[in-house]
């Protein structure tokens, strides 16, 4: 299955359903900030959801109890990818100074990336 991009409203309710599911609609509209979306709105965009691959349901009679189909994990890879070829030219390195120039690395968090990229190399020896 080829990923696509979710509107806001979508992440909302996928960042919702990976860290509740199994959810019912009423279990994901409870973990909205108020002020809360309409329950027929988060139902409407769970069925987009569902239509788009992202998540699977599980009925109970007239109720439906929804998962994911998507892992996090899968859609954070997607969208960096999306992100690194959109903004930064596929690259890296242009990604990392972007954040540096934007003060949103500090010193130790760059530190413990270099960390990690000595690893790489290590492991790749």
């Amino acid at each position: 299955m080829e990923l696509r991009d979710l509107t806001r409203a979508e992440e909302e309710v996928m960042q919702i359903l990976w860290e509740k599911e199994p959810a019912f609609v009423k279990d994901i509209l409870e973990h909205f900030p108020e002020p809360r979306p309409a329950y027929n709105t988060v139902s409407t965009i769970v069925r987009i959801l569902e239509q788009k691959g992202f998540i699977g349901h599980k009925a109970y009679g007239k109720t439906h109890q929804y998962f994911s189909l998507v892992s996090k994990e899968q859609y954070k890879s997607f969208a960096t990818g999306k992100l690194m070829e959109s903004y930064f030219e596929n690259s890296v390195e242009e990604m990392f100074s972007f954040f540096v120039r934007e003060k949103k690395i500090d010193v130790k968090e760059a530190d413990e990336i270099l960390k990690m990229i000595d690893k790489m190399k290590e492991s790749k020896s």
